[in-house]
């Protein structure tokens, strides 16, 4: 279990890199880290009761139940509080997304992101397509149209173009 987490957690850090635009407060890698520290903690707590289980240790074994009791109200802890405040980081994500979008002009580093995530994500825009009509791009551009990025990786001839959504 501790591998596992550790595995998730790196991975969570390593994909970090390719949304830290997006997630411009640092404190989003927090959890990863907590993982991380998770698995330590569950590696050494794993082998105190390794260690009281082979010696037939009744206090070690009660130091055991006792880490395993303070681990699950924690967990259960931090389900309540990723529960109760899962709207706020909601508006906080879409917030910081929406001022990234706005930076989009399709050559600076924001808009390579904007382009990666969209395709990778299979999506358009914060929450639809029609997110890029109030972009300071989409105005400028006169086109009525969003990123090529928006386009279904299915479709062939997209142009980007509002009036055929489908495409999009």
């Amino acid at each position: 279990a501790a591998a596992g987490l550790s595995y998730v957690g790196a991975y969570v850090i390593n994909t970090y890199k390719s949304y830290d635009n997006f997630l411009q407060d640092k404190y989003a890698l927090l959890p990863a880290v907590i993982i991380i520290c998770v698995a330590v903690v569950m590696f050494i707590i794993g082998l105190i009761g390794c260690c009281a289980t082979f010696r037939e240790s009744r206090v070690g074994l009660g130091v055991f139940l006792a880490i395993i009791l303070v681990i699950f109200i924690a967990e259960v802890s931090a389900f309540v509080l990723g529960f109760v405040y899962r709207e706020k980081v909601k508006t906080d994500v879409q917030g910081t997304m929406r001022s990234v979008f706005e930076k989009y002009d399709g050559k600076n580093p924001e808009s390579t992101v904007v382009d990666y995530l969209q395709e990778q994500l299979h999506c358009c825009g914060v929450k639809n397509y029609s997110d890029w009509t109030t972009t300071q791009w989409f105005n400028s551009t006169g086109n009525n149209s969003v990123p090529l990025s928006c386009c279904r990786q299915d479709m062939k001839n997209c142009t980007g173009h509002l009036d055929q959504p489908q495409q999009l």
